[in-house]
């Protein structure tokens, strides 16, 4: 009897601090039954044997900040019959995207003695800016069981179950006083997407966006409440820009408070 075909895995590294891809690793026991069904062909940040491409499927850690990293990913996506990007970094630009709004000229001329050796894009960008991506997994860092299922889900060709609701919905669900309502508090909860378990608001600190929007989050109605219990239209600014400060609806918002 001829033997299966295990789909093969491939992890990828762009500017990113590691973390999601830790966050694979941190899987422990779970990692176990995925090499059962799966080949683990490319992965760094584990093993350095690499089986060469192409792979089914490719776990994209990072953003793109480099001419270097804007041609790589293009042969990334050739190499990949599914593409998923884990994390904030790699689905809007990561904290790294703040330089999005400044001048990267302004800050690599204070920073490094000699600028002119720094070979940089002006922005952070999320990978689906520069390639066609099969799904996105928020989170800084991910949700190691939303991985577990996106993983599963691509095994067993189905779409990953993985919730859109927001924080707010978590914090329901565990019984939290609404930190905002109650104490005063910016949160970000109720525009963020679920996959901390409401982590923050748990121990009575705002949540800080940390999975970016949820669907269709209003925005402008958090940035009412933020008014409302006292924030200048720097403080909204900043509650916006953190994590996920380049993803769409978070910009767009930060962007109407900006002097």
């Amino acid at each position: 009897m001829a033997k299966k075909h295990k789909p093969k895995l491939a992890v990828w590294k762009f500017a990113s601090c590691d973390g999601c891809q830790l966050s694979l690793l941190d899987c422990e026991d779970e990692l176990l039954s995925i090499v059962g069904a799966i080949d683990i062909a490319n992965f760094p940040e584990a093993s350095r044997a690499v089986v060469q491409g192409p792979y089914d499927l490719s776990l994209v850690e990072g953003s793109i900040t480099t001419p270097h990293d804007a041609e790589r990913i293009h042969k990334v996506r050739r190499q990949s019959k599914f593409l998923v990007t884990i994390g904030a970094c790699a689905t809007a630009g990561g904290i790294q995207a703040l330089r999005n709004f400044k001048d990267v000229k302004e800050f690599t001329s204070v920073v490094y003695a000699t600028p002119k050796f720094i070979e940089t894009l002006n922005t952070s960008t999320p990978i689906s800016n520069h390639v066609f991506v099969d799904f996105e997994l928020r989170g800084c860092p991910i949700n190691k069981y939303q991985l577990i299922e996106v993983v599963n889900a691509f095994l067993n060709n189905r779409k990953p179950n993985v919730y859109p609701h927001s924080v707010c919905i978590d914090c329901k669900r565990n019984g939290n006083v609404c930190v905002m309502v109650a104490h005063g508090v910016p949160c970000l909860g109720p525009v963020t997407h679920t996959g901390c378990n409401a982590l923050c608001p748990s121990y009575n600190r705002g949540c800080f966006g940390c999975y970016g929007p949820k669907e269709t989050p209003n925005t402008s109605s958090l940035a009412d409440w933020f008014t409302a219990i006292g924030l200048s239209d720097d403080e909204i600014v900043r509650n916006f820009r953190g994590f996920n400060a380049y993803a769409e609806a978070f910009r767009k918002e930060s962007e109407l408070h900006e002097k």
